[in-house]
């Protein structure tokens, strides 16, 4: 799979390009599949299940309404995949001659379809769903951190281990955020922008140089919106700081 920084550019190439759109959707066919396959519990048929047109078209919409600031791509597909399948399965419920979402089928009880447990967050379709994105995520962010030759041990090898080290960073993240030139920077150089963030945030060079795996690892975070993994990530830093204390 490719890199998260990779996917993201030929996601915004394929907003305005129909055959980059084509190639990717090509591309991640794989992904499409198995998004269709956990509603409806088998490998999906073309040109039988309408489930897999419907996923192929929220597919193209998340493509046409990602931005970086909404997450990691396939996270945010998954998201918009749902949404469509909800809606669907919906209309199904109202407009078509289908079985009763809480009635027996063919007077079995243990046979009930219940379409709406997809919006129960407890439900095992929603948990699944769930674990999927998270993974989805944890594989892109992985890669991108590959190419800066650091791994998710590393990060957590040098979190800031004191409050005022951990709000140091913080302070380089903001200057960061503020000033999206830096963030380019990082990505087209492989290298954090020691010198431009020191200035900018006031913050130690040597502090930062201490902790440059960890600020590479949140810049990049935040640059393509791996909103789970910011999450984590901070929450490693809670922890780290808390096992000192």
């Amino acid at each position: 799979m490719n890199g998260g920084h990779e996917l993201v550019e030929q996601v915004y190439a394929a907003k305005t390009d129909t055959e980059a759109a084509d190639s990717l959707i090509r591309q991640y066919m794989g992904f499409i599949r198995a998004e269709t396959a956990k509603y409806i519990h088998r490998a999906p048929i073309e040109g039988q299940d309408e489930e897999l047109s419907i996923v192929l078209l929220a597919f193209y919409e998340a493509i046409l309404g990602y931005e970086k600031t909404r997450g990691a791509f396939l996270a945010y597909a998954s998201r918009g995949i749902r949404s469509r399948l909800i809606d669907y399965y919906r209309k199904e419920k109202k407009h078509a001659k289908v079985t009763s979402l809480h009635e027996p089928v063919q007077d079995d009880e243990s046979d009930t379809l219940k379409i709406d447990h997809l919006e129960h967050p407890e439900n095992e379709i929603e948990k699944s769903h769930r674990r999927s994105a998270t993974q989805d995520e944890i594989r892109e962010y992985e890669n991108q951190l590959m190419e800066f030759g650091i791994s998710f041990s590393d990060v957590a090898d040098n979190c800031p281990r004191q409050e005022r080290t951990l709000q140091a960073c913080r302070q380089v993240l903001a200057a960061a955020r503020e000033n999206p030139g830096l963030l380019d920077e990082l990505l087209r150089t492989k290298k954090l922008p020691m010198t431009a963030l020191s200035n900018i945030s006031k913050t130690d060079r040597k502090t930062m140089e201490r902790h440059r795996k960890y600020l590479i690892a949140i810049l990049l975070a935040f640059t393509n919106g791996y909103e789970i993994i910011r999450g984590h990530l901070y929450h490693l830093s809670g922890n780290q700081r808390n096992s000192d204390t």
